[in-house]
């Protein structure tokens, strides 16, 4: 197996401080790409059926992009806790985390059937597609979900890999892999209170607020914190500033992604728009709306929000987008967006990390939230 170093390194040694956030996204991608080509060629020793249909698709999946946004975070959270020197830990924390991103997304895809993923046919779509060109037997979605499910699988069990390698590096070791065990459980629990609430019909705002902490804001932002803090030896002051740093931003994210599912444009952000309007997942947005129409006794637009069977036609789901409008809860959530955005840098402030890192942390803020990112002492 190609150790961590090596993968990390290349041939050039180990890995210096990356200067910004960005270096280090930079950074991760040579690693992933050499990560994934020795990942690649042992799936081609254990079975070559296997490496073309499954592990081939799921490096491609890797490859072929993401924002890298918690390999950012996580360089954050080792410089605020004064990280510096040598990345390799870092860098190959940052690999873990795009691969376990991978796993999520696949595994989402198959539960939500969505068709659509960065631009290109979902991997459970692709799969069907080669059981039907292969002219297999049974039905194509059956087993292009089972090996979807596979492949998410196997993007885990990467990820798991490579952060076992990097504690084993690490003199934090056990720290990382206490933050990283934490991460995985707080994301196996939000995807599960995701489908939990759509399957009960639930509509209020708290519960859409714990599903999008537990599913999203915690394993995007509050955690890659918190595993670069702790491979920097963090103090327990430090940590628990960034994971209220993190869970802000984090949120701050996800209900700009709510936003960017209900109106954003399908060419930009890469998967249809609409989907959880005609699914009628539970999010934050819809949340507000209904208690919003509820409050005006408006019961014609609290019908058309609350929850009911999935599989709305475009037209109502266009008439959902009005009635989004219409309540003002858009406008409620871009106004929570930038209440936590800035939360998330006062309390990311607190760590007393240097200005060139605030400065970068305030970048990723407003690429992860939307929202113009402002230095700590504009906010205080």
């Amino acid at each position: 197996m190609l150790g961590l170093r090596s993968a990390v390194a290349g041939a050039d040694g180990p890995v210096g401080d990356p200067l910004t956030a960005l270096h280090a996204v930079a950074d991760v991608e040579a690693v992933l790409e050499r990560v994934l080509d020795a990942r690649l060629r042992q799936a081609r020793a254990t079975d070559p059926v296997f490496a073309r249909d499954v592990a081939g698709r799921v490096t491609t999946f890797v490859r072929c992009g993401g924002k890298r946004l918690r390999t950012a975070f996580t360089w954050c959270g080792w410089r605020a806790a004064g990280g510096s020197g040598d990345a390799t830990a870092v860098l190959g924390t940052g690999a873990a985390l795009e691969l376990v991103q991978a796993c999520a997304l696949v595994h989402d895809d198959v539960m939500d059937g969505s068709p659509l993923r960065r631009g290109a046919p979902a991997l459970h779509v692709d799969l069907a597609r080669m059981h039907r060109a292969a002219g297999m037997s049974g039905p194509p979605e059956t087993f292009a979900a089972s090996a979807a499910v596979l492949a998410g699988d196997l993007a885990l069990v990467w990820a798991d890999d490579l952060l076992t390698e990097t504690a084993l590096g690490s003199p934090h070791g056990a720290r990382l892999h206490r933050e990283w065990r934490a991460m995985r459980e707080e994301m196996v629990a939000g995807q599960y209170r995701d489908i939990h609430a759509q399957a009960t019909g639930a509509s209020g705002t708290e519960e859409a607020l714990a599903v999008a902490v537990l599913k999203s804001a915690l394993y995007t932002v509050a955690r890659p914190l918190t595993l670069g803090a702790s491979l920097a030896g963090a103090d327990e002051y430090t940590l628990d500033a960034l994971r209220s740093a993190g869970r802000c931003v984090g949120l701050a994210f996800q209900l700009r992604d709510d936003l960017l599912g209900a109106f954003g444009d399908p060419a930009v952000t890469g998967k249809p728009t609409g989907e959880d309007l005609s699914s009628r997942k539970l999010t934050y947005l819809m949340a507000v709306a209904l208690r919003l129409a509820e409050a005006e006794s408006d019961e014609e637009t609290a019908a058309v929000l609350s929850p009911g069977p999935g599989g709305r036609s475009g037209h109502a789901v266009e008439h959902m987008r009005a009635a989004l409008e219409r309540t003002g809860a858009r406008a409620v959530v871009e106004s929570k967006i930038a209440e936590l955005a800035a939360d998330g840098l006062r309390h990311f402030g607190r760590t007393g990390a240097p200005s060139a890192v605030q400065g970068e942390f305030a970048a990723m803020v407003e690429r992860a939230s939307g929202v113009p990112g402002r230095r700590t002492e504009e906010v205080a």
